[in-house]
């Protein structure tokens, strides 16, 4: 895969009037936080992001896994779009709350599901339950590769046992990952977030999406951004293989590549 340095990718951002930043969080601006419930505040970040939304012509959009709560306590910025749970749950640049489903609706399943969860990882070492509210995830990074997957298969059978029972409308979903499973609503996706915003408001013609991911959940998203002719950039090892048009090897990176685009010549 090429890297973003590379002199086509710039040409196709310089000669777009406006930008339409669609970012991923942990792994693509910042690295992964000991556990998902963690909020680490990075002041450099926060100055970066705030520096792109203020050009006119740049749009910022947050997609990420993590819980709105999070997102906006990691970047408590004004005139930027932040979607948290996968776009469940969206604060919009103008401070409108939009929420894609009722929350009412997907807990109870979830709440049962939790009591089985619970049990299953109790004792064990290496594990964390996450509760985003709108979704369970396990998190398995840190416990021995083989127990990982016994444990990590033993979670998604009885997930699927309780949908087969109680989610007769098709609402639920299971998502899995490197050492990871999560169950929530089948709108939980980035690539519907992305389709919802970009039908959600105006943009010009000359408008470039840009979307920057680190795993598996950003790769759909990026099916998105090609069909409206945008760039899907890559970050971090995980993505070399990707879809992605560009691929940068790190968080860091990701941060140097943006602060580059302050200075383009697109920035006018």
């Amino acid at each position: 895969m090429i890297p973003c340095s590379d002199e086509r990718i710039r040409q196709k951002i310089d000669k777009a009037e406006s930008l339409w930043l669609f970012l991923d969080y942990d792994g693509t601006l910042a690295d992964f936080a000991p556990t998902p419930d963690v909020i680490l505040p990075d002041e450099a970040l926060i100055a970066l992001i705030a520096d792109l939304a203020a050009r006119p012509n740049i749009r910022v959009t947050i997609i990420s896994g993590r819980r709105l709560g999070h997102i906006q306590a990691l970047l408590p910025l004004s005139g930027i779009t932040k979607a948290g749970s996968y776009g469940l749950e969206i604060d919009s640049a103008d401070g409108t709350l939009v929420h894609a489903l009722e929350y009412e609706t997907t807990r109870p399943l979830l709440d049962r599901l939790k009591q089985f969860w619970v049990q299953l990882l109790d004792g064990r070492q290496g594990f964390y339950l996450e509760d985003k509210g709108w979704t369970l995830a396990i998190h398995a990074k840190d416990a021995a590769a083989e127990e990982a997957q016994i444990v990590l298969e033993q979670a998604q059978d009885l997930a699927q046992a309780l949908l087969d029972q109680g989610d007769g409308g098709g609402t639920f979903r299971l998502l899995g990952g490197h050492r990871f499973l999560e169950c929530g609503p089948h709108v939980a996706d980035k690539k519907q977030t992305v389709e919802r915003l970009l039908a959600s408001g105006p943009r010009g013609d000359d408008t470039l999406l840009i979307y920057l991911g680190d795993d598996d959940k950003d790769e759909v998203a990026f099916e998105a951004i090609h069909a409206h002719g945008g760039l899907a950039i890559g970050v971090g090892e995980r993505m070399r293989d990707s879809t992605a048009d560009c691929w940068l090897p790190s968080s860091q990176a990701a941060r140097q590549w943006l602060s580059s685009i302050l200075g383009s010549q697109v920035v006018r």
